[in-house]
């Protein structure tokens, strides 16, 4: 029978933030995949767990998927565990996962800490509904297009961010969504853990005095479904009616639902739109 991976969640900062099952889990798998050995040997050294363990990272995540995957297939049961946090969160342990639903291998979770989660909890804003889009993207055409979907984003927001690029990234997301609330949230879990609450403008100005030291979530106010639909309505009011009807009739709606939405969109009745195409 093949084995199980199993996604061990391991301490963002703080050592006591791991499960029994976690530790017990590491000590009882075959080979544990770490993203990086160096790092992890520390955390197993703490527990006094002696598994084997062996690299699997960003640079080698499809052959050593594949090395994993045989293993797997062998019986073996194997444990990955990222840097800090949750692995498949962000890191390459999400194609691991993948390679695993292909082969028919059973995958299950061992949940704790996760820092966009960590910093939610403590921002002070809203909770309920929230998107996670790590870190910005480094090619320039792929990051206009996530700041493009940020600025229309009613949901709270959370980046990663490396110190040595907060003051750049605060100040971009300030020239694009305005004097938003956030929050920005360093060394969680650790002795001097911060969530400096403020707006994206008072944040560059402060980060500018105050140079950022460890690595840093950011956590934004969405913007608000009003301020959205009335920048939506604006925008179909700038469409003539016919033009607005047009739009969903190339959709494949039928003349009377497109009525509908046009008038939806337009903030008014369905009999306005019906009479003012009778009267053309």
């Amino acid at each position: 029978m093949a084995g199980t991976l199993y996604l061990c969640a391991t301490p963002i900062g703080n050592l006591e933030d791991i499960t029994f099952r976690v530790i017990r889990t590491l000590k009882e798998v075959d080979l544990i995949a770490a993203e990086d050995t160096r790092n992890s040997i520390k955390l197993l050294n703490h527990f006094e767990i002696q598994t084997p363990m062996t690299s699997y990272h960003e640079y080698n995540k499809y052959e050593k998927g594949r090395k994993l995957v045989e293993k797997l297939q062998e019986g073996k049961n194997i444990a990955l565990i990222t840097d800090a946090g949750t692995p498949g969160i962000s890191d390459p342990g999400e194609e691991l996962v993948k390679m695993c639903y292909e082969a028919g291998i059973a995958v299950t979770s061992l949940p704790g800490a996760a820092a966009c989660i960590t910093a939610l909890t403590i921002s002070g804003l809203s909770t309920r509904r929230f998107v996670f889009e790590a870190f910005l993207p480094t090619d320039k055409k792929e990051r206009e297009s996530v700041l493009l979907e940020l600025e229309t984003e009613t949901r709270t927001m959370i980046l990663y961010e490396a110190p040595h690029r907060l003051v750049k990234t605060l100040k971009l997301l300030y020239e694009r969504l305005g004097s938003r609330q956030v929050t920005v949230c360093r060394e969680l879990t650790k002795r001097h853990e911060t969530a400096f609450k403020s707006t994206l403008g008072e944040a560059v100005s402060y980060y500018e005095a105050n140079a950022p030291k460890g690595e840093c979530v950011l956590v934004i106010e969405g913007k608000s479904r009003e301020e959205a639909e009335k920048e939506a309505r604006k925008q179909w009011e700038e469409m003539s009616i016919e033009e607005h009807m047009q739009y969903y009739l190339e959709q494949g709606l039928d003349k009377k639902s497109a009525m509908k939405m046009t008038a939806k969109d337009r903030g008014v009745q369905k009999r306005e739109i019906y009479n003012y195409l009778e009267r053309k």
